[in-house]
């Protein structure tokens, strides 16, 4: 069992100043440098877990292998990292709470006042050493939700400076504020950090490494300020000046040396610096593409870009892969009708409809849908996509009415889709869908064979409705075929017409699966048949 070094990445100031990416990108360097990394977020709202949060309040709901609803920032981790995450990668304050007062409850602490300190701080802690436990890591980097100075924050905090405290030369504090520019006096101002620090060590926390969100670049002078005012030696005030895609920040911070500055830190063996080959291949891919194609993203979040994250960032990956820039056109579900959805549509060369919950929106995709099937236009839907197709497909194909899903009109005489057998009897929200990674076989000589390259795959899935197999037998003959199913439930998960261009409707989400060094064979395959269109 290795030794495993543990790195806490704290925010100041203002939120969204990118901690998950920071932390992604030290990992990415890391591992170049032949290390073994992995990422933890610790959130500090009651929620279990972010499943039954609106995305208007938390963005995307990210799914891992083993079925756990995680924060967006795990998907960060993956597509930065290539490796999957677990439940063990994303602890909330409610989770916490949770365990301590079902242990309370047991009789665990024998009589015992339950409290703070020791007792949320000591689940904290377990749950951060768990992590290192799980693996053979060498690093383990838990990034911290919220901001420096939140009453929520505080008890991770504390569990940092026990941490410290206990664990000494293994555990070391990289916090990320702003240097805000000021155009009036043309100046940038190091007072925010400060602070921020202070507070910090108001909690008995000193960072060790301090990273600076800033738009300009900082010079010796600010840097030497910084370092001075916030104990910390100035080779260790990294810049993060502003860059055009999270993507060019593990190469930013390998200039700034963050990943050298942690391993002299720890004691560790620096070596020879990452050269990240294959990643600036992407880049470089990214920004210099050979083609341009638009693609209809239709969603009822889309105002919301971070709802639909690892979408979009499928999107740069194929894209790359392709050389090809992927122009997201966000078209709102509920803004798009029979009546204006062919001028809404006429210049993209591909359609996605997004995956979602409830009836708002809904006739708005399967318009979308109808759109890109009877104009041969690339297609691809995501869970409710599929099932927004199949809907289409009964009512103007099979000249079902009335067809319907069970989740929008319970009442309807065709449910094409219907709620999972094992969903029927479950009456709580959190945590009970079909939730991650499911065996799907693949039907020969079909868009989705084609784009795998392979017979059997794994995809994670978030939904509690299904194609109702009942009525597979009339899609078929129709011209709608099945081309993957569960071999274990003979569930279907993906659903083409093969005698159109490339659609294709998923009931997983292969977003979940997409990286920057292993781009997702559908979405590629999709972008790939936009692109001849």
């Amino acid at each position: 069992m290795k030794s495993t070094h543990y790195i806490f990445v704290t925010g100041g100031v203002t939120s969204s100043l990118g901690k998950g990416i920071i932390s992604a990108s030290l990992a990415k360097l890391l591992q170049e440098r032949g290390y073994a990394v992995t990422i933890q977020k610790l959130d500090p709202y009651i929620n279990i877990d972010p499943g039954t949060l609106n995305p208007y309040e938390h963005g995307e709901c990210f799914v891992t292998d083993d079925g756990a609803e995680t924060d967006l920032d795990l998907g960060h981790y993956e597509r930065f990292l290539n490796t999957p995450t677990s439940q063990a990668n994303n602890v909330t304050t409610g989770r916490i709470y949770q365990t301590v007062i079902n242990k309370e409850r047991k009789g665990d602490y024998l009589g015992k006042t339950v409290q703070i300190i020791p007792h949320i701080t000591d689940e904290i802690n377990r749950r951060i050493k768990l992590l290192g436990k799980t693996g053979d890591w060498d690093f383990v980097i838990t990034e911290i939700g919220g901001t420096v100075g939140d009453i929520e924050s505080l008890p991770y905090i504390e569990s940092v400076r026990q941490l410290k405290w206990e664990m000494g030369q293994k555990i070391l504090v990289i916090h990320l504020t702003l240097v805000p520019f000021l155009a009036a006096s043309g100046e940038l101002k190091t007072k925010p950090t400060q602070h921020s620090v202070k507070l910090l060590l108001e909690n008995g926390v000193q960072p060790d490494i301090l990273v600076l969100r800033t738009e300009h670049t900082l010079n010796a002078d600010v840097k030497n300020k910084v370092a001075r005012f916030c104990n910390v030696h100035p080779d260790s005030v990294i810049e993060s000046a502003d860059v055009s895609t999270i993507y060019e920040v593990p190469i930013l911070m390998a200039q700034e040396k963050l990943d050298e500055q942690v391993l002299l830190k720890f004691g560790l063996p620096v070596g020879k610096a990452p050269e990240l080959l294959k990643w600036k291949s992407f880049i470089e891919k990214f920004k210099n593409p050979k083609s341009h194609v638009k693609i209809a993203l239709v969603g009822k979040y889309v105002e919301l870009p971070d709802a639909y994250k690892s979408i979009n960032e499928s999107f740069i990956h194929a894209g790359a892969v392709n050389s090809c820039k992927v122009e997201v056109i966000p078209i709102h579900s509920e803004k798009i009708n029979e009546n204006n959805v062919a001028e809404i549509l006429k210049d993209v060369k591909g359609i996605v409809v997004a995956p979602g919950f409830g009836h708002r929106g809904i006739e708005g995709k399967i318009a979308a849908v109808k759109f890109a099937r009877e104009n041969n236009i690339p297609f691809l839907g995501i869970c409710l996509g599929l099932q927004c197709a199949i809907i289409e497909f009964a009512r103007n194909v099979l000249k079902l009415a009335d067809a319907h899903s069970t989740e929008m009109q319970r009442s309807t005489t065709n449910p094409v889709v219907d709620l999972m057998d094992n969903q029927k009897n479950i009456s709580g929200l959190g945590g009970t869908m079909r939730l991650g990674a499911f065996k799907c076989e693949l039907k020969k000589d079909t868009n989705a064979s084609k784009a795998y390259k392979k017979a059997e795959i794994s995809e994670r899935h978030r939904h509690r409705y299904e194609f109702n197999n009942a009525y597979l037998k009339k899609f078929e003959e129709a011209g709608m075929v099945a081309s993957g199913t569960n071999p274990d439930t003979g569930l279907v998960e993906i659903m083409e017409i093969p005698a159109l261009k490339w659609f294709t409707g998923v009931q997983f989400h292969p977003e979940y699966k997409s990286t920057v060094l292993e781009p997702h064979p559908l979405f590629a395959a999709f972008i790939k048949a936009a692109i001849e269109k």
